[in-house]
């Protein structure tokens, strides 16, 4: 936890438990000003794209001529991926691969979700059930590590399928769900330190050798090379974010998506799924002072979407309730069949300061090259 006198931003909400997080003379954050200075001037909210949307669109169908799909889509069950399949099929005449990852973690909401969408939209869903035993040791491992980002195993797999994927239909668009309106401040890297970036397979392997007790065989990796270098350069595949060429609100997707699919909101974002609302609503806040609303409710509060006010508001309450925290907690232990006192033994361990091998020097070039270009649309420092 930073040592650093209190302060937040008098802009957005996000404080000093980002240790790297630096303030103007007005008391702005770093990352409002960027926002400001380089994001919304092209941005802008989403409107006047429709040129840009068009040219896309129809870049995106002339390659999948012949081919049953002309673009890749994860779909989570949760709001942004759900609200772009719905504007995929309804609205810009897509014909997309839709697939989801089972990592075991899936809660009701998520699955009846993606069921409702798929149904009505009649698209064909193709699930990837990841190997549960390889899996639990997985998250087992990660949580020996003492690290803070603990859900490397179900991020990496999806990054890896999606390569996968792409190579096997020989489809050249993937669509990101990744939006400016409700995502423009991510994590801070302070967060993650001692963690490798998500999509690289040293990273993970390093993590593997160290800490599982059984072989992992089954598992998909990928690379920084093959990810980013290769499919886009070499075969051509071209990872887009259209959502970020329309205009829309968080509050405007879950009107849509529920009257249309009976879409059930689950609250807080990314608590559709089990292993991921246990580490940002109770692990992460308890274990390390860091509360993620921190990061998603400034995306709102930047865009215009929620007033600063209502966003401290909110976070004078806990992400979880006692009593969800205690169910969580227990339900957790029992998937990766430890005991309770065995959690919480990771949970009060010292912070990691292992080092683990990465390509994590190579991803910062590739994300600065990005930001260079004006491809980044990501706040990540």
């Amino acid at each position: 936890m930073s040592k650093r006198p209190y302060q937040v931003c008098t802009c957005c909400v996000m404080d000093t438990s980002d240790e790297d997080i630096t303030f103007d003379e007005n008391g702005v954050c770093m990352r409002c000003k960027e926002y400001q200075e380089r994001i919304l001037p092209e941005w802008n909210y989403g409107k006047g794209h429709e040129a840009e949307l068009h040219t896309l669109l129809d870049a995106i169908k002339k390659s999948g001529e012949g081919k049953p799909y002309d673009c890749i889509l994860g779909l989570s069950g949760g709001l942004d991926s759900s609200y772009m399949l719905h504007l995929a099929v309804t609205e810009w005449g897509l014909r997309p691969f839709v697939f989801h990852i089972d990592c075991g973690w899936n809660l009701p909401v998520a699955e009846e979700n993606i069921k409702r969408l798929t149904d009505k939209l009649g698209v064909e869903l193709h699930v990837e059930k990841m190997d549960w035993n390889e899996l639990r040791e997985m998250q087992l491992a990660w949580f020996r590590t003492g690290l803070e980002s603990l859900d490397a195993p179900q991020d990496h797999a999806f990054i890896a399928l999606i390569d996968r994927f792409s190579r096997e239909l020989g489809v050249k668009y993937i669509l990101n769900g990744y939006n400016i309106a409700t995502e423009i401040i991510a994590d801070p890297a302070s967060w993650n330190k001692g963690a490798g970036p998500t999509g690289d397979s040293t990273y993970m392997k390093d993590v593997i050798r160290k800490h599982c007790s059984i072989p992992i065989r089954h598992y998909t990796f990928t690379n920084g090379f093959k990810h980013k270098l290769y499919l886009p350069y070499v075969l051509g595949v071209k990872t887009v974010k259209p959502l970020n060429l329309v205009p829309f609100t968080r509050a405007e997707m879950i009107v849509t998506l529920s009257r249309e699919y009976g879409y059930e909101p689950y609250g807080q974002k990314h608590f559709e799924d089990l292993i991921t609302k246990f580490l940002e609503g109770w692990w992460s806040p308890t274990r390390f002072g860091h509360d993620i609303r921190r990061a998603q409710l400034s995306s709102l509060v930047v865009t215009g979407q929620m007033t600063r006010d209502e966003a401290l508001k909110i976070l004078e309450q806990p992400p979880l309730t006692e009593e969800e925290s205690h169910e969580l907690f227990v339900e957790v232990a029992r998937r990766l069949e430890i005991s309770e006192d065995e959690l919480m033994a990771f949970h009060d361990m010292p912070e990691c300061t292992e080092h683990f091998k990465s390509q994590e020097f190579v991803y910062n070039l590739g994300i600065r090259l990005y930001e260079l270009l004006g491809l980044e649309k990501c706040i990540r420092r």
